[in-house]
């Protein structure tokens, strides 16, 4: 009788975290009130990364409004922002402080925000405080992961992550200047695979536990068989089906076209990788047509030196003349014309 009442209890725990994902019909009824979402991964050129992007010292809320003003003229109605849980233990009020400073800049300019916690790319180590110079000509040089392998292999620091993340998103749950929250990015890169596999088990858990008014994500990415287990995770769990995508329109489309099987609203939360083919002349008018969010990487050329490609540094800093990502310079020229008036032309702002 005793393992009859263990096992109802593990189906009752189970069941109630699957029915805490918003049904299918909950999710396109949502999709179906908001605009059309377009815009691009948001850092402000002033900032190297997530620490000095929102870290007293360095945050710059007025290059934000300036930056956010010109998101505005194009049209642009989301912005996709990245935090770090550092800011939050180093100096926890005044980063909530500053990241609702943040947010009401963007609501100024009609820009919703999809927050995003955890992120296994780039610079495995970090510290606050005064963060690095940028490497001439290195492609996000000073970017940070979050957690970090440390932080990872110490099962203690799970009641920290846990605090965080809860703090955040409790303070935030009900706040119509966040329009998503997308909980784990890229997760399985630097090699991690599987190993992080459990982090992104323990994000959802948390989250649906806060069980905040904005829909719940993960991005899939890496569309590999060995990506097998965390994509099946993230795609079964994502109240919206969030992707990421930086090739040709033809194969873009074709997997737009396999992640329409689960019938949830679909939001591409990275694409436009200009040597890839991945543009904005193709892509954009693609992903408004089938009715896909459509968030670009790259806003502003700054110090996180994004106008070069990921694997192509530059030594000596010379500018490409096909930049990677990016749209303007810091004086507001634009890469490409064409690309201004194509983004304004599909965002109405003709």
């Amino acid at each position: 009788m005793r393992y009859l009442f263990i096992l109802i209890t593990c189906l009752s725990i189970s069941t109630s975290f699957a029915q805490s994902r918003w049904t299918t019909e909950q999710a396109n009824a949502w999709y179906k009130k908001q605009p059309w979402m377009t815009g691009c991964n948001y850092q402000p050129a002033t900032a190297i990364n997530q620490l000095e992007m929102f870290q007293a010292a360095t945050f710059d809320p007025a290059q934000i409004d300036k930056e956010l003003g010109w998101a505005q003229e194009l049209g642009f109605n989301t912005m996709r922002v990245f935090l770090h849980h550092v800011a939050w233990t180093s100096d926890k009020e005044g980063f909530k402080k500053r990241l609702n400073n943040y947010l009401d800049i963007s609501a100024k300019h009609n820009v919703k925000t999809i927050l995003v916690f955890f992120d296994d790319c780039w610079n495995d180590k970090y510290a606050p405080g005064k963060q690095p110079e940028p490497k001439i000509g290195v492609h996000n040089s000073g970017w940070l992961r979050d957690p970090g392998t440390d932080i990872r292999n110490n099962p203690d620091s799970l009641k920290m992550l846990e605090a965080y993340v809860k703090d955040i998103l409790t303070t935030h749950k009900d706040d119509k200047r966040i329009i998503m929250w997308d909980l784990y990015n890229e997760p399985g890169n630097n090699g991690y695979v599987d190993k992080s596999l459990d982090l992104l088990k323990q994000v959802f858990s948390w989250a649906k536990a806060v069980n905040p008014s904005q829909p719940l994500t993960a991005g899939v990415w890496n569309y590999g068989d060995n990506f097998a287990n965390l994509n099946k995770f993230q795609l079964e769990n994502s109240d919206v089906i969030t992707y990421h995508h930086y090739g040709y329109v033809d194969r873009h489309l074709d997997k737009i076209n396999d992640l329409k099987a689960y019938k949830r609203p679909l939001v591409c939360t990275e694409y436009m990788a200009r040597r890839n083919g991945s543009l904005f002349q193709t892509i954009l008018p693609m992903l408004k047509t089938e009715n896909v969010g459509a968030i670009n990487w790259g806003f502003v050329s700054g110090k996180t030196n994004t106008i070069y490609a990921w694997d192509t540094p530059m030594p000596g800093g010379k500018e490409p003349e096909l930049w990677f990502h990016d749209i303007y310079k810091q004086d507001k020229t634009p890469f490409s014309e064409n690309e201004v008036k194509t983004i304004k032309t599909l965002n109405g702002k003709k």
